[in-house]
């Protein structure tokens, strides 16, 4: 019988053992930074440094945080998970060239941004945050600014049936081309979209005219579509403070400031818009008032 030395019968077990471990070990918190470097495993002391990058690194449910500011480039998130910055200085993306800065597909899950800035910076860019899921999906945004954007924002816009939650917390949507946030269920029909706004503010957005600050729109085939909004500011928007598209469509609005609009409020094609009668509505070139033309709780 031919012996096999055992020098080689350890070069072999050495080899199948080199081959079956994965090249990379995701992780459930990885972080960038702006002297990171892409070849990084994205770890603490060796950072990656686009968001991209570290998403594609994270563990479903995972989180990215930020190290320091900087621009980390746009990312398209396509699992539930986080990106934070915790207040170590402006960190975020320019957006340009038609491209959204941040695109979540992330089928069902839950996604949360804080402490980001997204900027549009002209040659045809997008928008700011794209969230279009195919199943039962949570946005959270917070302490976040969207700025100069060509078309939206923020764009909610589901793909199939799913339902859909969104919160805004303390974002500043500003002079962005169509809307500082659009909700959109036409293209969902049958699910469900509700987005509450909290401590927000919409300023000079809409240039088109049926644009503005904040905006729900769906029509009959669409989802039933809602946004509540609550101490928030919806103003100087070169078209419309707030928007309700489509007999499917209402924003509830409390406690905020709605002025110095083109238009105050438009509920238009069997939109709704619904008040507590708290709200100050003035400065506007038309639609002024408690909203009288609409129904009130």
């Amino acid at each position: 019988m031919t012996r096999i030395p055992a020098c080689w019968l350890l070069a072999a077990l050495l080899a199948f053992n080199l081959s079956a471990t994965p090249a990379r070990a995701d992780l459930a918190r990885t972080f960038v930074s702006s002297v990171g470097n892409d070849a990084n495993d994205c770890n603490r002391l060796t950072p990656c440094r686009t968001f991209q990058r570290a998403h594609d690194t994270t563990l479903p449910l995972g989180e990215v945080s930020v190290l320091d500011p900087g621009g980390y480039g746009a990312v398209t998130i396509t699992k539930g998970m986080s990106i934070i910055n915790d207040g170590v200085g402006e960190a975020g993306m320019l957006v340009s060239g038609g491209l959204n800065g941040i695109t979540v597909n992330a089928g069902a899950g839950n996604v949360t941004l804080r402490g980001l800035t997204i900027k549009g910076i002209g040659f045809g860019g997008g928008n700011g945050i794209v969230f279009a899921p195919t199943a039962t999906a949570d946005l959270t945004v917070s302490n976040t600014a969207i700025t100069h954007n060509a078309a939206n924002g923020v764009l909610i816009a589901p793909t199939s049936n799913p339902i859909v939650r969104g919160l805004l917390d303390h974002v500043t949507l500003q002079n962005n081309g169509f809307a500082g946030l659009n909700v959109l269920g036409t293209n969902a029909p049958i699910g469900g979209i509700g987005v509450q706004v909290v401590d927000s503010v919409a300023v000079n957005n809409g240039t088109f005219p049926d644009g503005g600050g904040f905006l729900a729109q769906s029509t009959p085939g669409g989802s039933q579509t809602g946004v509540w909004i609550l101490r928030s500011i919806a103003s100087d928007n070169f078209s419309n403070g707030i928007v309700a598209f489509g007999g499917l469509a209402f924003i509830e609005v409390s406690q905020s400031m709605i002025t110095n609009n083109l238009s105050g409020w438009l509920a238009a094609s069997s939109g709704t818009i619904r008040t507590y009668g708290d709200n100050v509505v003035s400065g506007n070139a038309s639609n002024e008032g408690n909203m009288t033309a609409v129904a009130k709780r």
